[in-house]
This record gives C-alpha cells, structure tokens and sequence, in this order.
C-alpha cells in the first residue's frame, strides 16, 4: 500500500473547502487515500509568517476574490457564504476534528467533510457549539463521541499538536499536501500533484 497524502486544510479557507472536494479522487487515482489534518492559518500565516490575511492585504487580496470567483464558474459550485466576509473562529471545529482524529478517526473525514459543507454551501456557522453538534450528528459520528469532541480539554491540546506538526513540516497554508515527502501549496497546484504521481516525481 503507497502512503497516503497527507492533506491539510482550515475550516475558514474556502481554498481548503475547495480542495476538500477533490482530494479524495486525486488519491484514488494514484491507488492511494488521503489523510486529512486540521490547520489554523491563523497560526501559520499571522503567527509564524508574520503576515497579514490575504483579505487584508493590498494587491493579494482582490487577485484572491477574483481567483475564488473564477474557480467557483470554472467548477460549478454555488456558495451559501461570502468568501469575503469576515471569517468565522476556526478553533471549534478544528478541535473537534482534531479529537475525532485521535479517538475515532473512521468518523473524523466524514465530519469534516459535513462541516465544510455546512459552512460553505449552507452558510451555518460551525463555531457555534449547536450547530457542529447537529453537524457532527447528521455525519454519523456516535453521540457520546460528539459530546466529547465538543467538551474535552484534550481536543484544545491535539489540534496545537496538529498545527505544530505541520509548522514542522513546512505546511503554512490551506490547501496544502505533501507527496512522499514532496510538498505543494493550494488547490492550482492538483493538476501538478497529478503529474508528479503519474510519473513519480521529476
């Protein structure tokens, strides 16, 4: 069996939720599966880069809004959420995935999955704790796990775990993937990552 592709994504970038969409498939044509993480670009990008958001930042910003746009024709998806507003606080759910991830991991992608879809097309808010409940609810994630997910200290703890191990690795943004060791940075660089596995790296 080939290692997976270790994919790492915020819940607030509508690159990741993008991304998220196609990742699986990509794996699959390479006979292999995709290992999803937890990010907070919040960490990476503001903390460890020193940089601003891309929203805020002159010239990058309206090239991302337009690029997001274009992305959106290009793939037919509708958003039930402007990607320009003000994002949401990405701890709740990031947590949550986190300890899902440590404690039941057949049920951490298929809440993920359920939560970028709820905030994405649906436009719910998955920082709020009762939203992410009926989320992770209706994903099939057993109660007592949803209960634990949402309450336990431990979930604060896993999910800086995970942004360490990214920061580590080199990981700073969402979309991000590595391949066999081999990293490449948003949604654009698929059809590169493509390539790479076709021809196993150059």
């Amino acid at each position: 069996m080939k290692p997976p592709l270790q994919f790492w994504f915020d819940f607030i970038s509508p690159f990741g939720y993008f991304a998220s969409l196609r990742i699986d498939a990509l794996a699959a044509r390479h006979g292999r599966t995709a290992e999803w993480h937890p990010l907070l670009v919040g960490v990476t990008v503001l903390k460890v880069m020193g940089l601003k958001a891309i929203p805020q930042t002159p010239l990058k910003g309206p090239y991302a809004a337009r690029q997001i746009a274009r992305y959106l024709r290009r793939h037919e998806i509708t958003l039930g959420r402007d990607p320009n507003a003000a994002p949401m606080n990405p701890l709740p759910a990031g947590r949550c995935f986190a300890w899902l991830r440590a404690h039941t991991p057949a049920h951490a992608k298929a809440f993920a999955q359920a939560a970028l879809h709820a905030h994405w097309v649906e436009g719910r808010a998955m920082d709020d704790t009762a939203e992410l409940r009926a989320v992770a609810l209706a994903a099939g994630v057993p109660p007592d796990a949803v209960e634990h997910a949402l309450s336990d200290p431990e979930a604060a703890l896993l999910l800086r775990a995970e942004v360490d191990a990214a920061v580590a690795q080199g990981v700073f943004g969402s979309p991000f993937v590595i391949v066999d060791g081999e990293p490449f940075f948003g949604v654009d660089s698929f059809e590169l990552i493509d390539d790479w596995l076709v021809v196993g790296g150059w």
